[in-house]
């Protein structure tokens, strides 16, 4: 095997796997009331804190309008809250309420917890390959 088929191939399995991984990891949700579109900017403003509506559009990669439907319908749950921008009297800074982050905490702990039982029938090798892929896979995803 050539080594760029060999890549192709590596690369192939990787992203199976990590999207299969992925779907069992967003399967281990606490609730359903919250969409995953939803999670994902409840976990962005978890991340990086308070923002406008168009900087989390930004770092989710939807349009504004979008994004204005996702956090209205978290506001409605009680899950985020908006106040006034401090200096632009026309923006908004859209940040997780206290339920939002018992919600956000509890996804988190409901996904370890699933994830720590996958890890515990591996063997301390296949765990160890596991923790250095980690990094590998971390630093693949910054760059």
């Amino acid at each position: 095997m050539s080594d760029c088929a060999h890549e192709r191939s590596l690369a192939s399995r990787l992203r199976l796997a990590v999207v299969r991984l992925n779907r069992r990891l967003r399967a281990q949700r606490t609730s359903s009331d919250v969409s995953l579109t939803q999670i994902s900017a409840m976990s962005t403003l978890h991340k990086c804190g308070a923002m406008t509506p168009g900087q989390l559009a930004a770092k989710e990669g939807v349009q504004p309008p979008s994004m204005t439907r996702v956090i209205a319908a978290l506001e409605e749950l009680g899950y985020v809250e908006r106040r006034p921008h401090p200096t632009d009297g026309r923006q908004a800074i859209v940040e997780l309420s206290g339920r939002g982050l018992d919600y956000i905490h509890a996804t988190i702990s409901a996904r370890e917890a699933w994830l720590d039982k996958r890890l515990a029938e591996l063997t301390d090798d296949e765990r160890a390959v596991l923790s250095r892929a980690a990094e590998i896979i971390d630093r693949m995803a910054e760059s």
